[in-house]
């Protein structure tokens, strides 16, 4: 279907005090050298230019020339509201503006009745107060409004005070820029702050000026915008009615725009051939239970591709998605303007069974998908927030997302983290290779006394060469292990050498400055090939030392074999002792030689690996302390944030950040070290203590039990579990990373009264859904899209918060909630309201039932399907007695 008529309201620019042709001449004294038709035609040029949709002919009593300028504006497309300006006996100015079909006869008559007969005399006060041209003028369908509030022949300035405290007659008055902007005695009465001028709410305020001269129409102050659907006269009307949301002067208008969904249609299924026009501010979709409500909420989600974050709601939506659109493999088609994307358009498609398609505004298919448009878009079907409120993990996922997202602090953290466990792993094979260093070197003093007891044999002068040939050996093993090192180090060399394909010719390609980026390539070029050239010059060095050494150990092997030829025939010679032969005797010799021989050396590497563990063991102090100033950083931009969201929900939302107040990492862990003698009941503690890090806890274990059931407060069974905990898991234990936790505390006195908070764990299921609407309420540029919000909250919360808060929000937000509750889309003021009905196990959604409050047929829809009807809502209304 094609929608040929306004779907929903908008704001229209309106210049509603736009003279006729001789008011220059006959009230400024000052001719603008027009003739009639050109003056006429300059001001329709002029609306034009400047987008304004409406005028309001305003002249001073007098209607003569009305006709003329109506039938150039309307003939340019721009809606008239015939009328005049006069003045009451209480000397203040008033316009007053009828229905766009009013004759010029009939403005004469109203004239009349207001008691300005005499059309020579048009600029004289009327013969009635405010109080009854006010009464005549409603009763003639018309509607007016306070003219030059604040100057000479305004109602402030002539203090009329009685004609401004009645709220119901005065609706409107004129002023000549922003409010912010009148003087302080002026701004307190139209903001409703001054007691003496009390009204009970404030005035609806509008900028409008004399135009005498069609460039009068360029200036801010002579117009404003009206929310209408369609802009008529009794649409008009309707605004002053909440002029809050309806009313807004050119200094009011929002800069940004946020994401908006545009449209949603659908193709085969039970809403085959709808299409829905929404407004970009608060569209409500209401109709009868099987209408089609929760589909078109769940077609949204399917084509943006926004999984349920429920598990319950996740299923609802896949058996809607299956029941609803499935069986036909429909097709749903969602227009929208994307704010991550610098306000531009973008087009997504879904088929059943098919990934979701993006095009761009000139209807190519684009790489990005649905969520990079609209990143932060919510979608809630329906009872998914009542889910949500039950599960504590759920909760704090959607409150992260108003906290800040630091990238790069959390890179950084993750930087450090790394680096601390390539340290441990460092760190604990150097204390490992120590212990077992030092183990060796303490086993020979033992091994030098066992020798001796063999030298007492008269072993030492036979054997003389054993512990020499062994050294020979060391020195041998020592220098291949030198010439592995240099190939590993030139095959990193290697590696390392540089790659230029990233600033090639076509890399180059249309950059500004590429002449200067082709030298930094070419410098890149040289210093490869003339390190590739070194590499092979060392190579080819490499090459020849190593035959060289190998020609040399050939020799050196030959030596040794002689030696060892010799040393065995010494062997054979030996007398026997103790049993065991002299051969026997030797080869122990031997052993115990080479053995001392291959400790004695490991003495002077001891002071290299106490070095060597001094220098990891200071990295390790220094990462430490890093990992504290990035958990210090990122906590204070917590608790930053954290302070920024109480002030957006002050009075009615509380949130606390609670330094690593997430303490089941450090249970999980002490769990798997299978401390002895130490269930979970014996690690209550952690839970139980207050703040505290796991450096300081690691530190603790270091200085032993009597320290950490000192400090600790620890029974001696865990103090003694926990000092036996190895040096690996002590450095595992100091870098764990214990979460923040948030906690969230509501508001449960709705009245008056100073706040109560109560926190979310003690709140009923109405009273968290409550909180985590708060939460879905706050600024976002993404649309919130929500199936029946006002479950399991009561009416007046709905009417006393929720909707205040939207009416707020709207203008920098589009919501999109399908709804049984007349509350949102009546006291909400929606901007699109789409009523929904079925035929035949048919769900349709016509053009005629889109639009505003302000369309008679939509306002009667809602009186029925959402109020009961008109009897009904009287039957309320008497016994109520409202």
């Amino acid at each position: 279907m094609t929608l040929q008529q306004p779907t929903f309201a908008r704001f229209w620019k309106c210049a509603l005090q736009v003279n006729t042709f001789g008011y220059s001449a006959n009230y400024r004294g000052a001719s603008h050298g027009l003739d009639e038709q050109a003056y006429n035609t300059a001001v329709a040029a002029q609306c034009a230019q400047h987008g304004i949709e409406v005028v309001g002919i305003a002249d001073h009593g007098g209607i003569d020339r009305i006709d003329a300028l109506r039938s150039t504006l309307q003939a340019s497309g721009i809606v008239v509201f015939p009328g005049f300006e006069i003045a009451c006996t209480e000397k203040f100015h008033m316009v007053c503006l009828f229905p766009e079909s009013t004759s010029r006869d009939e403005l004469n008559r109203y004239l009349g009745a207001l008691g300005l007969t005499n059309p020579d005399k048009t600029v004289w006060p009327s013969s009635k107060g405010c109080h009854e041209i006010a009464r005549e003028v409603a009763s003639l369908g018309g509607f007016w409004y306070a003219v030059h509030a604040t100057l000479e022949n305004g109602i402030l300035v002539r203090k009329s005070m009685h004609n401004w405290v009645d709220a119901e007659r005065l609706r409107a008055i004129q002023i000549p820029g922003a409010v912010g902007d009148l003087p302080p005695e002026f701004k307190n009465i139209v903001l409703d702050k001054d007691p003496n001028w009390k009204r009970g709410r404030p005035v609806a305020v509008i900028n409008a000026r004399d135009v005498a001269v069609p460039e009068d129409l360029a200036d801010p102050g002579a117009t404003c915008w009206i929310k209408m659907t369609r802009p008529t006269f009794a649409a008009f009307k309707v605004a002053f009615l909440d002029p809050e949301s309806r009313v807004r002067l050119n200094s009011e208008q929002p800069d940004d725009k946020p994401s908006a969904i545009h449209s949603v249609k659908v193709s085969g299924g039970y809403l085959d051939g709808m299409e829905a026009v929404l407004s970009g501010h608060l569209d409500t979709v209401i109709g009868g239970r099987g209408t089609g409500k929760s589909t078109l909420i769940e077609c949204l989600r399917f084509a943006l591709d926004v999984l349920p974050k429920g598990m319950q709601a996740r299923k609802q939506h896949n058996e809607i998605i299956k029941e609803n659109l499935g069986k036909d493999l429909g097709r749903v088609e969602v227009q929208l303007t994307s704010f991550a994307q610098h306000g531009k358009r973008h087009t997504v498609t879904r088929k059943v069974g098919e990934a979701p398609i993006v095009r761009d505004a000139e209807g190519q298919v684009s790489t990005l998908l649905p969520r990079d448009l609209l990143p932060d878009l919510d979608i809630y079907g329906q009872n998914e927030i009542y889910e949500l409120a039950q599960d504590e993990g759920s909760r704090l996922r959607l409150l992260e997302k108003f906290l800040p997202q630091d990238q790069d602090g959390k890179a950084q953290l993750d930087q450090v983290q790394k680096r601390l466990r390539d340290n441990a792993e460092k760190l604990t094979k150097a204390f490992d290779d120590a212990d077992t260093l030092h183990e060796q070197v303490n086993r020979l003093p033992k091994l030098q006394e066992q020798l001796q007891s063999y030298e007492a044999l008269g072993l030492k002068d036979k054997l003389a060469r054993v512990p020499l040939l062994e050294r020979e050996r060391q020195i041998d093993v020592r220098a291949q292990e030198e010439l592995k090192g240099l190939q590993a180090a030139l095959a990193t060399l290697q590696d390392a050498l540089p790659d230029t394909t990233f600033i090639s010719d076509k890399a180059l390609e249309g950059l500004p400055h590429a002449t200067q980026l082709v030298v930094m390539r070419k410098v890149l070029e040289g210093l490869r090939q003339s390190m590739a050239a070194l590499i092979a010059q060392g190579q080819g060095l490499l090459n020849q030392g190593t035959a060289d050494m190998q020609a040399a150990r050939q020799a050196w092997q030959a030596a040794q074999a002689a030696a060892q030829a010799e040393i065995d025939g010494a062997l054979r010679g030996l007398p026997s002792a103790a049993g065991r032969t002299g051969q026997q005797i030797g080869v122990e010799y031997q052993k115990l030689q080479q053995e001392i021989e291959r400790i004695r050396p490991l003495q002077s590497r001891m002071a290299t690996f106490k070095q060597l563990t001094d220098s990891l063991q200071q990295e390790r102090r220094n990462l430490l302390a890093e990992l504290s100033d990035r958990r210090h950083v990122r906590l204070q931009a917590l608790q930053s944030a954290a302070k920024k969201l109480n002030r957006q929900l002050e009075g009615r939302l509380k949130v606390d950040i609670e330094p690593q107040g997430d303490r089941k990492p450090l249970l999980e862990f002490l769990k798997d070290c299978k401390l002895e003698g130490v269930g979970e009941r014996r690690l209550a503690w952690i839970e139980e203590r207050g703040q505290f890090s796991t450096i300081q806890l690691a530190q603790s274990i270091r200085e032993g039990k009597e320290m950490l059931a000192l400090e600790w407060n620890l029974t001696p069974v865990v103090a003694e579990a926990l000092s036996k905990l190895p040096r690996s898991k002590l450095m595992a234990l100091e870098s764990l990373e214990l979460d923040h936790s948030v906690k969230i505390e509501l508001n449960v006195n709705a009245g008056e009264g100073p706040p109560v908070y109560r926190s979310l764990e003690r709140l009923s299921t109405g009273q968290q859904c409550t909180a985590i609407l708060h939460l879905l309420l706050l600024d976002n540029r993404d649309p919130l899209v929500m199936d029946q919000p006002e479950d399991n909250l009561d009416n007046a919360f709905i009417a006393e918060r929720i909707v205040r808060e939207l009416r707020k929000a709207k203008t920098q937000r589009q919501f999109i909630f399908a709804t049984h509750n007349a509350n949102i889309p009546v006291f909400g003021d929606a901007e699109w309201i789409g009523v929904f009905t079925a035929t035949d196990a048919h769900g349709s959604l016509a053009a005629d039932a889109q639009g505003s409050i302000d369309v008679p047929a939509i306002r009667d829809s809602v009186a029925t399907i959402l109020e009961g009807g008109r009897d009904a809502f009287m039957q309320r209304k008497a016994k109520y007695e409202f």
